[in-house]
């Protein structure tokens, strides 16, 4: 009898050991992953911030392209239309022809709030 229990002994101490080895393997590759993780992490924070700088600058450059295609055809229009360059001197300086009759519509100023009385 005792021959058995010491055989059954020994197989559990191995299972233990081998229960112990296995939670170890896990917990190595868990701290592996974790690594590999945290390896990877700050590139890939900083990749997705220089896309979203790079789409801001594209704006930026759209935006800039825009201003320059309406700022270039107002100086073709003063350069070469006589009629456009006449509009525009005649509304800056506040002139106007014999016989013509300018409205101007003022856009609404913010009215300012009321200040509201002290309460006691």
């Amino acid at each position: 009898m005792e021959h058995g229990y010491a055989d059954f002994r020994a197989r559990r101490e191995a299972t233990v050991w081998q229960r112990l080895n296995r939670i170890l393997l896990v917990l190595l590759i868990i701290a592996i992953w974790l690594v590999i993780v945290s390896l990877f992490v700050p590139p890939y924070k900083k990749l997705m911030q220089s896309r979203t700088e790079i789409d801001n600058l594209l704006q930026q450059v759209s935006e800039q392209q825009n201003l320059l295609a309406r700022q270039t055809r107002e100086v073709t229009l003063l350069k070469t239309d006589v009629s456009y360059l006449e509009t525009i001197a005649r509304d800056r300086l506040d002139l106007m022809k014999e016989g013509e009759t300018i409205f101007r519509l003022e856009t609404p100023r913010a009215k300012a709030k009321p200040i509201a009385p002290a309460r006691k």
